[in-house]
Formats: C-alpha cells, structure tokens, sequence
C-alpha cells in the first residue's frame, strides 16, 4: 500500500505535463486572470483525479488475472511513462509556437483536450493502483489537488519566467515517475 508521500510524489510526477502545459498559458497572458488561472487549475487537477480512478477500475476488472506480475506491470508502465517525459525533456527539437494568437482567451474546448492530453498518463498509473491495492480515494484526491495547485502555480510562474523550466519540469516529473517504478519492482522482489 502506498504512503502518503509516495502518493504525493507520484501525483508530483504526473503533474509535470500539466505544470508545462499552464507555464505555456501563462506566458501567453499579459497579465494573469486569477479566475482563467484556478479554471486551468481545476480543469487539470480534475482530470488528473479522474484518469486514475478510471484507470483503477479497468485494473481491478483484470485484478486477479495479474496479481502474479502486478509490480512489473506498475515498473513496465511507470518507467515507461517516466522514460519518455525525459526523452521529450532532454530532446533538442523546439516545441511549436506558444501563443498562436494575440490577446489569447481561455477556450474551453481547448482547455479540455489538453487536460484530458495531459492525463493520459494517469490512466495508466490509475491501474497500476488497483494492482498495487493503493487506497484509491486517497490517491485521486493527493494527485488532484497537488495538480490543481501545480497548474494555478505555473501559470503564474509563465508569466513572469515564460518557457525557461517547461523542460526542467517534465525532466523531473519523468526521473520521478521512473524511481517510484523502479521502487516498487525491488520491493516486491525481496518480498
């Protein structure tokens, strides 16, 4: 069973595409809107909370098919996730325009394609939870308010640093991700 603040790192980790995403929003307003800031913040922490709930749900379907690999499932999936936000952290390639239009809005349509983008990842974690036996109301509730504040926090941190940690931040997320996976796998090998 997970600990709290294994809980938290994990909800830290996942957070990281939603912190870049909100940096991104933030640097395309002149001045922030509080309101469009705790909007971004709720719809990231919302989703971030949802996925993995969903995610638990498909997991405890398949629960006792895998109980056997279940921490080389959660090491296969957490490092795989956690590999490839550092792979795009550490990439060269220049991430398209950020503020493709002037005096950017909030849209709402568009704010619900990049959370739900954003927590895809989650969905996986979420059933990782369900092999694992973590308390999932617990789980969803760490990871959607830490997410929550992490948003509001990097659109604020966009306006006034811009694009300067988006890299720094998904980097960090990925190592996360990977060491909670690696983690797990040792501890259910000495078990």
């Amino acid at each position: 069973m997970g600990t709290i603040i294994e809980l938290a790192l994990i909800g830290v980790g996942l957070a990281m595409d939603a912190f870049a995403v909100a940096i991104c929003k933030g640097l395309c307003m002149k001045k922030v809107d509080k309101k469009q800031a705790l909007t971004i913040g709720l719809f990231f922490g919302g989703f971030q909370a949802l996925m993995p709930f969903i995610g638990w749900i498909l997991g405890k379907q398949f629960e006792q098919y895998i109980t056997s690999i279940d921490h080389w499932i959660a090491f296969i999936l957490l490092g795989f996730i956690g590999g490839k936000m550092i792979k795009e952290a550490l990439s060269k390639e220049e991430e398209g325009e950020v503020c493709p239009t002037e005096g950017i809005g909030l849209e709402l349509k568009e704010l619900l394609l990049l959370a739900v983008a954003t927590s895809i990842d989650a969905l996986a974690v979420g059933i990782t939870f369900a092999f694992l036996n973590y308390p999932i109301i617990q789980a969803v509730s760490i990871i959607g308010i830490l997410t929550f504040v992490i948003a509001v926090a990097g659109v604020y941190i966009g306006n006034i640093f811009g694009n300067r940690y988006k890299k720094r931040a998904e980097l960090a997320g990925g190592i996360i991700l990977v060491l909670i996976g690696l983690k797990i796998l040792i501890e259910h090998l000495r078990a």
